[in-house]
């Protein structure tokens, strides 16, 4: 007998590897998305509210006052008394800004209420307290 009469094996695509290939660009995608979120203020404790809801506005200045009560705008630490002018600088002409402040729950409630006062002397300024749902 010859090997000719034995009949051929038609030809197959694997498609394992294939898959195997798809699931790692996928992993890489899907870790890669969780390191694109961006943190605006510094990490503080902050305190819990039911009925918090989500800003929607493109312009945002955060300032945060941490539990040692030292004062950051956008990450930077700034005194109490320059507040006013440093966020009438970032909103210039701009209507559309939302000043969020980043409050540690341990802190001295005068302390905010000063922040808070200096950046409601900003026309053009929306506030907004960050809290955690």
């Amino acid at each position: 007998m010859r090997l000719q009469d034995e009949p051929e094996l038609p030809l197959q695509i694997n498609i394992v590897p294939m898959i195997d290939v798809i699931f790692a660009i996928l992993t890489f995608f899907i870790m890669s998305t969780l390191f694109l979120t961006r943190s605006e203020g510094l990490p503080v404790n902050l305190p819990k509210a039911s009925t918090a809801k989500q800003q929607q506005v493109p312009t945002k200045i955060t300032i945060t006052v941490d539990d040692k009560e030292q004062i950051s705008l956008n990450r930077k630490p700034i005194a109490v008394d320059d507040v006013t002018e440093q966020i009438r600088a970032l909103v210039g002409s701009n209507p559309e800004v939302l000043v969020i402040i980043n409050a540690d729950e341990k802190v001295d409630y005068g302390r905010v209420v000063a922040v808070m006062d200096r950046v409601r002397k900003v026309e053009g300024a929306k506030l907004a307290i960050a809290t955690q749902k």
